[in-house]
């Protein structure tokens, strides 16, 4: 719930309206025969009255803010549990807010591994042993210092908590260019959000050479002599830029379709499945895009064979590669995907169509999204999640019409902190796809808030699952290690209401200790049930931690 209501359409057309006020007064005012000094008056009062309206919707800016700003103490973030593959290139950097200079130090850390003290990045090869590694993260500067315990399961799963990251699709579409992901990757670092754990920094389709095409860009052979996939002319260096996105501790990420070409018409890897494989592997890349699209000429009539035939290809691939990557099944929930896709080697598979391409109603189209996706809570489990699409708020593009310039979202503070309460609460993987280069205060609010994070990071790697749906309301509750819940009360009403959830329903007994976790502000103790006033489209979202451990 939010203090008070804030639109940036407002905002914006009250910008207009302002600006038009002030240039029709400006040229009554020249025309007229005012002496100077009442024409100076004049003009003074319609810049303070302009500012006034500005500074009037900065505040309400302002009041729809709820994660608090960092302290200046070290503080790590991040998940607790780690998948690696024995022996494979390892990189990680500790995600920790707090003022720079920061000091950082690992207790346990495997002697196959490094850590930068200075930066917090960790680099090597996994221990050739199999096993679970307990580590502790430390980090300390001037004003504090910090600690957090780290699991490194050495094995066969990855993604043992939702990847997060940023993927370019929603923003430049088939204007992707190597410089964006380039930059992309440093804003991750200058606004913060790598230091709350977002690491993948993913490049989408239109990277590779397009069949047909006239452009001197994109046009060329799409495959060299051996057969290996070759990038387009936008992407001139792209061994280069892995390296440049591993030398600030991030993670880079690459598309291709099982079809003969990708949803924009691109090469894809049909019938070049291993050497494009070996190829992403060389280059450095740690996560795979696999999207179904032009696989339809393929199988024009799917069968449930059809559906999982091209996944699993790629997903036996991947295994046997000397590199760790993170498989992405993009197929939209066919053949009721989240059935079966962790059985392919899938860390994560959409359950449904594209998030953009959803017109809201009377609610905006992640919530269909995201109903739908809540379906599938039982499917969810530590390296397998479903995937309900990414976070679109913050300056995005327009899926119907992919020319147009990214615009700020139409989504009410309310909306978008719901967004992220339901994404976090579904075990979903937290992928921004707005512009990294306009990321203004509310996005990155929404974005970073550490408690809300670790809901969604939890080592248990549970999915929320729904309490109760009705045209109304939308309970979700999601058990959390140490015996706690996280419960979101959502209102899917146009007027204020009061929720509230019993133990009944969430299966507990005795007192609670209730904390907000988007203010971060504690509750006090309740029994037997929790209720909370809920803005229309808004969301409270609390931990419940037994009383008694407190």
């Amino acid at each position: 719930m939010l203090p008070r209501r804030f639109s940036r359409e407002r905002m914006r057309n009250d910008e207009v309206v302002g600006c038009a006020i002030r240039s029709h007064a400006m040229r009554v005012l020249k025309s007229s025969k005012w002496n100077q000094t009442w024409f100076f008056l004049a003009a003074v009062a319609l810049v303070l009255a302009t500012a006034a309206l500005q500074q009037g919707n900065a505040n309400e800016a302002s009041s729809s803010i709820l994660t608090p700003k960092p302290g200046p103490g070290a503080k790590i973030n991040g998940p607790k549990i780690y998948g690696a593959h024995p022996g494979h290139f390892f990189l990680y950097r500790i995600p920790c807010t707090g003022q720079r200079p920061i000091h950082f130090s690992a207790d346990g850390l495997p002697a196959s591994l490094h850590l930068d003290k200075n930066t917090g990045i960790i680099s090597g090869n996994a221990p050739e042993r199999r096993g679970e590694y307990s580590i502790t993260f430390k980090a300390s500067n001037d004003q504090g210092k910090s600690e957090r315990p780290f699991k490194l399961v050495v094995g066969d799963s990855l993604a043992l908590t939702p990847p997060m990251g940023w993927n370019d699709w929603y923003t430049y579409y088939d204007r992707i260019t190597e410089k964006v992901i380039r930059d992309a990757a440093d804003s991750m670092i200058s606004s913060g959000m790598a230091d709350y754990g977002y690491q993948y920094v993913d490049i989408d389709d239109c990277w590779m050479r397009k069949p047909g095409s006239t452009d001197p860009l994109l046009k060329g052979p799409e495959r060299s002599s051996t057969g290996a996939i070759l990038p387009n002319g936008r992407f001139p260096d792209i061994n280069g830029l892995t390296k440049y996105i591993h030398a600030r501790g991030l993670k880079a990420g690459i598309y291709t379709s099982p079809g003969p070409m990708t949803c924009g018409k691109f090469e894809g890897s049909y019938n070049h499945e291993q050497v494009d494989a070996q190829q992403f592997a060389d280059w450095g890349f740690d996560f795979l895009k696999y999207d179904w699209c032009y696989y339809s000429k393929v199988a024009p009539r799917p069968t449930m064979e059809d559906y999982q035939r091209p996944y699993r290809l790629m997903g036996g691939i991947l295994k046997n590669l000397n590199r760790d990557i993170v498989f992405n099944l993009c197929q939209y929930g066919m053949g009721d995907s989240w059935n079966w896709a962790a059985e392919t080697g899938g860390n994560l598979w959409r359950t449904t169509g594209d998030l953009g391409a959803v017109k809201g109603e009377e609610l905006p189209g992640f919530y269909k999204i995201g109903f739908a996706n809540a379906e599938h809570f039982a499917n969810a489990g530590l390296g397998h999640w479903n995937d309900p699409d990414y976070i679109l708020i913050g300056y995005v593009g327009n899926a119907f019409h992919d020319t147009d310039p990214p615009k700020l979202t139409a989504l009410t503070p309310d909306e978008q902190y719901t967004y992220m309460s339901m994404w976090s609460l579904m075990a979903s993987p937290l992928f921004y796809s707005g512009d990294m280069s306009r990321l203004d205060e509310i996005t990155v609010n929404v974005l970073c808030n550490s408690e809300v994070i670790d809901i969604d990071q939890d080592v248990l790697g549970k999915q929320a699952r729904i309490v109760r749906h009705t045209g109304e309301e939308f309970v979700l509750a999601k058990p959390l290690e140490g015996g706690a819940v996280a419960v979101g009360l959502f209102n899917l009403a146009k007027a204020p209401a009061k929720l509230k959830v019993t133990w009944q329903e969430l299966g507990l007994n005795g007192e609670y200790r209730i904390r907000d976790v988007w203010r971060q502000k504690e509750m006090g103790d309740w029994a037997d049930e929790f209720s909370a006033g809920v803005d229309p489209h808004g969301v409270v979202l609390v931990r419940l931690a037994p009383a008694k451990t407190h």
